[in-house]
């Protein structure tokens, strides 16, 4: 079968990329309010991010693939599951970008000279294989959401700050579980998407746990979740607790399609908008972070 650059681009899954970036954006900005931004280590983290997402991507084509759940797939044909590449080849591909992430880490690492991090870095990369890869992968128990919180919300947001300030601020944390929590919330809402087939797959995401309904009532509740925690760090930060009203605005727009109960292509276009309200927290948070630190 004919392969084109849309196949790949899907395969990519470039709508999952910005919850790659948007961590690492929120940590450049808190290094920045402790006078410790690197633009070369900023870069470098989100290479790191980046590299990661779009290796898992392919990784889950590869394993979903020759494992048989896209046969019940009902959206657009993948590579290896739509018969589009050789499985080798798409494997080869995320191995490929797994290399680049493990590449740009340990030149983050060796600026930063704290060798320690490379384990942090080594289970990045084993937590992207096996969350469909191996035998038993955890993203077919209903574990993804929580090592998406880990490793996109924890490791990534407070990760680029420690790598430029060497610290681990209470703010970073706090902004890390926010982005991490809708980072799990555009997993979720990729899930419900999927449960009728993954039910058929024995595919046992979170979503098919819970249940159509609740897996759409916990989507909401993730996206107004982040917002409302955005005001604790007015503790630390005060600026911050403006973008909570604006954002809670925002999220009955975006979740409606969910909580009124669309399916199929629908929910593809929240999966894309869920994307860019994760990118838009994070911009919003640094943008008030650096101009309250030049301000004040």
């Amino acid at each position: 079968m004919k392969n084109h650059v849309s196949d790949w681009l899907e395969g990519a899954r470039i709508r999952t990329l910005p919850a790659a970036v948007a961590p690492v954006i929120a940590g450049a900005a808190i290094a920045f309010s402790e006078d410790a931004f690197s633009w070369t280590r900023t870069i470098l983290a989100a290479l790191v991010a980046i590299f990661l997402q779009i290796g898992v991507n392919f990784s889950n084509d590869y394993s979903d693939g020759v494992r048989g759940t896209d046969e019940f797939r009902s959206g657009p044909p993948r590579l290896t599951g739509g018969g589009k590449v050789s499985p080798k080849i798409v494997l080869m591909i995320a191995f490929g970008f797994f290399f680049a992430a493990a590449l740009a880490g340990l030149i983050l690492v060796a600026l930063t000279g704290q060798w320690w991090l490379l384990a942090i870095g080594a289970l990045a990369i084993l937590a992207a294989w096996f969350y469909t890869g191996g035998k038993n992968p955890y993203g077919y128990l209903g574990l993804g959401e929580v090592f998406v919180l880990i490793f996109f919300g924890y490791v990534a947001t407070v990760g680029t700050v420690y790598t430029q300030s060497g610290t681990a601020p209470p703010l970073a944390w706090i902004v890390a579980t926010a982005i991490g929590v809708i980072a799990c919330a555009l997993l979720m809402v990729n899930n419900i998407r999927d449960i009728p087939t993954d039910i058929k797959a024995n595919k046992r995401t979170l979503a098919v746990r819970l249940g159509d309904a609740s897996a759409r009532t916990a989507f909401v509740g993730m996206l107004v979740f982040a917002p409302l925690l955005t005001a604790l760090t007015s503790f630390y930060t005060y600026p911050l607790l403006g973008i909570t009203a604006l954002l809670l605005f925002v999220v009955p727009c975006l979740s409606k399609p969910v909580s009124t109960g669309k399916t199929g292509r629908d929910l593809i276009i929240v999966l894309r908008n869920t994307g860019f309200f994760e990118l838009s927290y994070a911009v919003l948070v640094a943008i008030l972070l650096v101009v309250s630190k030049l301000a004040f």
